[in-house]
This record gives structure tokens, C-alpha cells and sequence, in this order.
């Protein structure tokens, strides 16, 4: 996201990946005894079980795994850096798991902090071989059970092959087709999630979990009409707050597009005011696929679906986002831009696109656990920005003792008074270009990497850069002054 100046594309600097506000609230560190952590909110511990919420939703593994619980009432109770309403991070809580008919299965399938792969084992060749209906529910149960310990250590990829095993065996298991398809949605897969929820559908046409995730799929499809009908669908079979909301951002966004244009190339699906010219819409379709390739090759990554792009007017823009009246471009999932008085592509839209672009790579790189000042700091990095004008008074500051702190700014800046979040971006902007000059882009992107599969942003930094953040701020002050003053 950006400042508006004089509501136009003139903009003085960056502000905020969504116009998400973070409520406060307690968050936890979980130690297992296998030495991983897991950074959570709202953990509870019941009946021989801990649950707490993820990214990818509410989560839980036996507490026989967990050597320890750290609370830390300072962290905020959202995913760092990500938006509520971003498409992959709805509000939207993971489908009820099953009652278990096999404690016993679930609870020796995660041991120690570790999947017992011989068990599994054991349990799909005693599936594969009588085909009963016990041995099924065995496998499946303990499939679901490693799954939800992978997701809940960040590793989806692993989570999704348990779930496709567990689903080998029981097609037909309705509650497993809502679990991986809820996986599939966090992780922007939602071609995949629809193809499941389908599937799902057949076997129970009046749930309203089904409904209210399929209007989920759509949505982040780009798909908003057809989201709108699965969740008023949704609501008719449930009353329920999560999908009322959903429904309520769907339907501003279906009603101001009805009359839209709409243009489309492989990676992207362009909608636009009627008051825009056609010529600037493929000016823009064509910058972007440009700008893909290049994002793509730097961060190892391609997008699983197209990305909505929607091109407003200024005040339809404010209706519409209800982003905040300094906002002058969004990232909720889709890119959303104002483009009111241009007729064809500027040097200046053209850093817009590419910073919001950035947004949308790095953010589902991440399974949207990238911090805001990583985010931003790499966004600005990438349109072309750089910290020339700024050194000077970022040496001066952290001379002072006044340097950023990277910790504070890992959530929402929306609150942010305007000369904080100035300072915070040019600090962002500044330790991605001493990282990108100092140790090189490749670093950076397998920093994401780690952040993807699960690491606290110092941790992964410190696992590849071989700093913690004092001696990153310590290290970019040292590139300022060399490379500028």
C-alpha cells in the first residue's frame, strides 16, 4: 500500500502491505522436545491435547510432543504482516476435525515431536491389504494426525501428501476432502481447493462448510459473483458471523464490478472501470507480465493461480478498499489500483504495479508469514528504490540510539503515526538493500524460504545470514556509510 498525495499517483512513500488493524493479544512460543518451535496464539491445553491458532488455522498435536509453552503477552494476534481480508488469509477457522474413533492412532502417529513413519506404514499396508472399514479409519485418522502436525511446523507441502495418502484410501471422506481443501486455500491453491470441495459437495450437497469454503475458492479465483452465491448459499444452511463478513466485502466488490471491463493473460485477470481507457488496461496487463517474469526468476517462485488486478477510480477506490484516505494502491490478494486521469502506462504506475506485485509473490512464498518491515523493505527494493537520500539520517539515528527495531514492526503499521511509518520504511528499505549487497539476493530468497517453512523471521535470518537483528542493524548502518556517505 501506498500515501495518496493530492489523490494522485504522486506518492511521497509506502504504507502498510493491507489495511488490516492488528488487534492486541497474548501470543506463545511452543517448545517441543525435538528442538523446533512453534509461535501461536490462543493455545490450550485439554484432554492429553494442545491446540492453538496458526496461519493455517486452529491446530493441535498430544502434549506428550511438547517440552514447554512461553507466553509473551506483547506479540499481536495476527499473522505477522498479513491482512485479514488478504484472499489466502480470510478470518475463516479450519473446519471441525471428526471425532476420533482411535485415540490411540492419532496420539502414536506424532511422538516426541516426530511422525512415526513406521506406524504409518504399518497402517497403510494393513489398509491396503484387508481393505476394512477399521483399518481405513485407522490410516485415515493417523494420516489426518500427521498432517495437522506438519501444517502446524510449517510444512504444507508434507501436510498436502498426508491428506492425498489418507484420501488414497477413504476418496469418499467427506471431513478429509474439508481439511486438505482448507490447507489448499491458506496456501492460494484454490483451482485445487475447488476441485476437493467439488468432490465434497457430491457426497454431502447440503453442508454448509462445504459452501462457505467453495465461496472461498471462488474468491480467490477472482471469481467474486460465484463467491457471493456460495456464501449467501452458505448462510442459508448456517448462520454464521465468519461467512457474513466475507460475504459483506464480496458483494461491495461484485456490485462496483458488474459493469467492469475485463482483460486477461496467463498470470493475471484484469478488471477496469469503464471510465478507463482500454489501452491503458493492456499497457498495464502487459507491464505486469514483464515484471512476473522478472519477480518470478529472483525469488524461485510462480504464483499458483492468476492474480486479480482491478483498476478504479480514485473515489471508487476508497469505497470500495475502505482503506484508510492516505492509501493510494492495496494488496488484499488482488492489486488494486486508482488510476483515474491516466490514458497510458507512467514510470510512476509502473513502480506501483511492481511494488504490489512484490507483495503478492512474496507474500504467498511465504504462506503470508512475512513480517510488514520484510515485506515493505523488499517491495521498495524491488521497484527501484534506494536509500541514497535516507543514509544519512538513518547513521545519525542509530548513532543516537533512535535506530528501528526490527521486532516492533513485524505487524500491522496501519496505526502507525504518518513520520513513524516514514522511518519505518526507510529502515526497511535500507537493511533488504544491505542484505541484497552484502551477502546477495539468493540469501534473501532462502531467507523466505525458511520463513515459509515455518521459522521466526530472526531465526531464519540468523540461520542464513549468521545475524541475529541487532547485528543486521549494526551491519546495514556499516553498508550506509560505505556505499553513501
Amino acid at each position: 500500500m501506498r500515501f495518496s498525495v493530492a489523490h494522485s499517483l504522486r506518492y511521497i512513500m509506502l504504507l502498510c502491505l493491507a489495511a488490516a488493524v492488528a488487534a492486541g493479544a497474548s501470543a506463545d512460543t511452543i517448545y517441543l522436545k525435538n528442538g523446533r518451535k512453534i509461535v501461536a496464539s490462543h493455545v490450550i491445553q485439554e484432554k492429553g491435547q494442545v491446540s492453538y491458532e496458526t496461519s493455517a488455522g486452529r491446530m493441535s498435536f498430544p502434549v506428550s510432543i511438547v517440552d514447554r509453552v512461553v507466553h509473551d503477552d506483547s506479540l499481536m494476534d495476527t499473522v505477522p504482516g498479513t491482512p485479514s481480508d488478504r484472499a489466502a488469509n480470510l478470518p475463516i477457522a479450519p473446519p471441525s476435525l471428526p471425532a476420533s474413533q482411535s485415540g490411540d492412532v492419532t496420539s502414536d502417529a506424532v511422538k516426541g515431536g516426530s511422525i512415526d513413519t513406521d506406524l504409518l506404514a504399518k497402517l497403510e499396508s494393513e489398509a491396503s491389504a484387508h481393505s476394512s472399514p477399521t483399518a481405513v479409519a485407522r490410516v485415515v485418522q493417523a494420516e489426518s494426525a500427521a498432517a495437522q502436525f506438519e501444517i502446524s511446523v510449517g510444512d504444507y507441502a508434507k501436510a498436502a501428501e498426508h491428506y492425498k495418502t489418507g484420501l488414497n484410501f477413504d476418496p469418499e471422506n467427506s471431513g478429509l476432502l474439508l481439511q486438505s481443501a482448507y490447507l489448499h486455500l491458506r496456501r492460494s491453491e484454490y483451482s485445487a481447493a475447488a476441485d476437493l470441495l467439488e468432490r465434497a459437495r457430491r457426497i454431502d450437497p447440503d453442508s454448509p462448510d462445504v459452501a462457505k469454503l467453495t465461496g472461498w475458492a471462488y474468491y480467490g479465483l477472482n471469481r467474486v459473483a460465484d463467491a457471493v452465491s456460495e456464501w449467501k448459499r452458505a448462510l442459508a444452511l448456517k448462520p454464521d458471523e465468519e461467512t457474513k463478513h466475507a460475504l459483506e466485502k464480496a458483494e461491495r466488490d461484485a456490485q462496483e464490478e458488474a459493469g467492469y471491463h475485463e482483460g486477461e493473460t496467463l498470470h493475471f485477470r484484469l478488471k477496469y472501470n469503464g471510465s478507463a481507457a482500454p489501452e491503458l488496461s493492456r499497457e498495464v496487463l502487459k507491464t505486469l507480465e514483464s515484471q512476473f517474469e522478472e519477480i518470478s526468476t529472483v525469488f524461485n517462485y510462480v504464483p499458483p493461480e492468476p492474480i486479480g488486478v482491478i483498476l478504479y477510480t480514485n473515489q471508487t477506490f476508497m469505497d470500495i478498499t475502505r482503506a484508510p484516505s492516505w492509501s493510494g494502491a492495496l494488496n488484499d490478494g488482488r492489486i488494486r489500483v486508482p488510476v483515474e486521469g491516466l490514458s497510458s502506462m507512467t514510470d510512476e504506475l509502473a513502480r506501483v504495479l511492481k511494488h504490489e506485485l512484490t507483495h503478492s509473490f512474496v507474500g504467498q512464498k511465504t504462506g503470508s508469514r512475512c513480517p510488514v518491515w520484510l515485506q515493505e523493505g523488499i517491495a521498495q527494493y524491488m521497484e527501484g528504490k534506494r536509500s541514497r537520500n535516507t543514509a544519512a539520517t538513518l547513521t545519525s539515528a542509530f548513532e543516537r540510539h533512535m535506530e528501528f527495531a526490527l521486532a516492533s514492526y513485524e505487524t500491522s503499521w496501519v496505526n502507525l503515526p504518518r513520520d513513524t511509518a516514514l522511518t519505518a520504511y526507510a529502515w526497511s528499505l535500507a537493511v533488504v538493500e544491505s542484505i541484497v549487497n552484502v551477502d546477495g539476493m539468493d540469501d534473501l530468497e532462502r531467507v523466505l524460504e525458511r520463513i515459509g517453512a515455518g521459522s521466526a523471521t530472526e531465526d531464519a535470518m540468523h540461520a542464513v545470514l549468521h545475524e541475529n537483528y541487532s547485528e543486521i542493524m549494526l551491519s546495514t548502518v556499516q553498508y550506509l556509510r560505505k556505499a553513501y556517505l
